[in-house]
């Protein structure tokens, strides 16, 4: 009577074994704190070294200038001290270094050394070695300087720490290495896949494989003597094209997909203009083919400029006036001159003109809409 409640015997299935094999793993990405973005960034990829390298070489090539209220001031101690921080480098060099901090580590500290309350040297120090110290109510207090096992402890007004946005921290910026770090290690991966494949004669992996009289395998001595001959005589770019001689039994069979199958090329292209992207560089300015987006070289150039390199020089002059200037003056003001660049001359001379034909503004109108002071007798029609 209890047959009905009786498990069904298990199903026996008959077939051939089988045995799944997958070649394909799990990415495998790198670290992301500082040290390991700017190693496998700035220090082992061409495009983003490229790219810090020219907005911090184009942001730092920007004059600096000082206004007191209205009126622009040719000579002061703020200037000296911008155009000669310290003993070891000039104004430029130092603030090429703040800038390509603040690309690489998305943070950039800049450390002021004073003498009688005045400042007279200013440090760019690594954001690696940096660290924020929050005092109780969350606020930075103070920030540590670790060199080795050394720390030392500057107080909040003597650095100017300088951030990018970043979403989830209150006190560290955000890299474009950090953001453009998988297109990275793609195009990373990519030539080393190059590299790798022409070290092997540019061929993709194989096997040999022995068919031996009775099924009989190769012994071990004639498996490392085979290996052997293969990786002196077979292996390397300077083997290219080489003739494979095989002994009888032996067959050769290709393994893998081959250069045009997986197109490492263009998929290097695309990681390559992601990672322009991330640092707001046109692609067209680093040789990236196939970009289309800009009429032309000038274009772009200018784009550049406008998108990249000025807000990013504003944003220091703002800094550097709210940390600085007070300093040495309540009412001084540090801007930076645009005009000095060329890449914007066509623009300037544009503007200008517009404002030559108004008739309707004063000198004194005319020069504060191009961004200059005035000057006496200069507000009559």
């Amino acid at each position: 009577m209890f047959e009905f409640f009786r498990k069904p015997p298990l199903e026996k299935k008959s077939g051939a074994p089988l045995v799944a094999l997958s070649l394909q793993g799990r990415a495998r990405w790198g670290g992301r704190d500082a040290a390991s973005l700017a190693r496998t960034g700035v220090m082992q990829n061409a495009i983003a070294y490229a790219c810090v390298r020219k907005i911090a070489g184009a942001a730092a090539s920007v004059p600096w200038l000082l206004y007191d209220g209205a009126e622009e001031l040719e000579s002061h101690p703020i200037l000296a001290l911008l155009a000669r921080p310290n003993a070891c480098e000039d104004g430029v060099g130092l603030f090429e270094r703040w800038y390509a901090f603040l690309q690489t580590a998305g943070n950039a500290y800049l450390e002021s050394v004073a003498l009688d309350g005045a400042p007279r040297e200013l440090h760019v120090l690594r954001p690696d070695r940096m660290s924020v110290v929050a005092g109780p109510r969350g606020w930075p207090v103070a920030y540590d300087y670790r060199a080795g096992s050394r720390v030392t402890r500057l107080p909040r007004e003597a650095v100017l720490h300088a951030t990018l946005f970043h979403p989830l921290d209150d006190y560290y910026g955000l890299s474009p290495l950090e953001v453009a770090a998988a297109a990275i290690e793609v195009h990373n991966a990519g030539a080393q896949w190059t590299k790798a494949l022409l070290d092997n004669a540019a061929r993709p992996s194989g096997a040999l494989i022995y068919k031996g009289p009775d099924g009989a395998g190769l012994s071990d001595e004639q498996f490392a003597r085979l290996k052997r001959e293969l990786e002196d005589a077979y292996q390397g770019a300077a083997n290219a094209g080489r003739p494979m001689v095989l002994e009888g039994g032996l067959d050769w069979k290709a393994m893998g997909y081959n250069p045009a199958d997986m197109d490492f090329a263009e998929t290097r292209s695309v990681a390559a203009r992601e990672i322009a992207l991330a640092f707001g560089v046109p692609p067209m300015l680093l040789g990236i083919p196939g970009d289309n987006t800009y009429a032309n070289y000038a274009e772009a150039n200018l784009n550049f400029w406008r998108q990249a390199v000025l807000p990013l020089v504003a944003r220091t002059a703002g800094a550097l006036t709210r940390w600085l200037a007070p300093r040495f003056g309540a009412s001084l003001r540090i801007g930076f001159d645009a005009d000095a660049v060329e890449a914007l001359a066509e623009t300037r001379q544009a503007m200008w003109a517009k404002l030559n034909e108004a008739s309707f503004l004063t000198v004194n109108e005319k020069r504060a809409a191009a961004g200059y002071s005035p000057v006496e007798g200069g507000d009559a029609l």
